[in-house]
């Protein structure tokens, strides 16, 4: 093919079709959001050791149902992939997991199947319980129910959800509920002294 110059080079690059060659793109920073590389390397540490435990917890599991076997002499229980990937908010920020999924290949009641359960990470457990005790003293100290989502993110990281006006009344009333039981709880098996 022929243009007025003569014969059209070859163009194999995206870039090289452009005049400037350099990138001067800056990335900018959302509010409540912030750039650390410490927190980033502790958070993918944290990941890590989480999974390894988990995968240490479901290989023992594996191990304990591993000499029941079905009639054609293959394992009852077997590794079935991985759940859905979740978030578990840490002291460190939310950290993403997966957990893996077992498999009862003897059938589909679900009373007798056999299936893996992570005491590490229960279902649905999205919060440590680090951050459930911090909860109430941080309402206590003054954070309203409806600035939690303001809070949270800008103290755990911008990956962190659950912290709703709903949700910190919910837990309020939770606490309510607690305290009432211990201001009746029984006195009497207990010997205090008091001043």
């Amino acid at each position: 093919m022929a243009y007025r110059g003569g014969e059209r080079p070859a163009i194999t690059l995206q870039k090289e079709r452009y005049a400037v060659k350099k990138d001067n793109v800056i990335e900018l920073i959302q509010p409540g959001e912030f750039k650390d590389h410490l927190t980033k390397v502790l958070r993918q540490g944290a990941q890590a050791l989480v999974l390894q435990a988990v995968e240490v917890e479901f290989a023992s599991f594996l191990e304990n149902h591993a000499d029941e076997k079905l009639e054609d002499g293959r394992k009852r229980v077997v590794r079935h992939g991985h759940l859905p990937e979740r978030k578990v908010v840490r002291g460190i920020g939310a950290i993403p997991v997966k957990v893996p999924r077992s498999r009862d290949r003897k059938g589909q009641a679900v009373e007798d199947s056999i299936r893996f359960t992570s005491k590490l990470l229960p279902p649905y457990v999205r919060r440590s319980k680090s951050i459930e005790m911090a909860l109430p003293y941080l309402y206590l100290k003054g954070i309203s129910s409806g600035d939690f989502s303001d809070v949270m993110p800008v103290l755990l990281g911008k990956d962190v959800v659950g912290f709703s006006a709903d949700t910190v009344l919910r837990l309020r009333k939770q606490w309510k509920e607690e305290l009432d039981q211990w201001h009746k709880r029984r006195l009497e098996s207990k010997n205090y002294v008091y001043v």
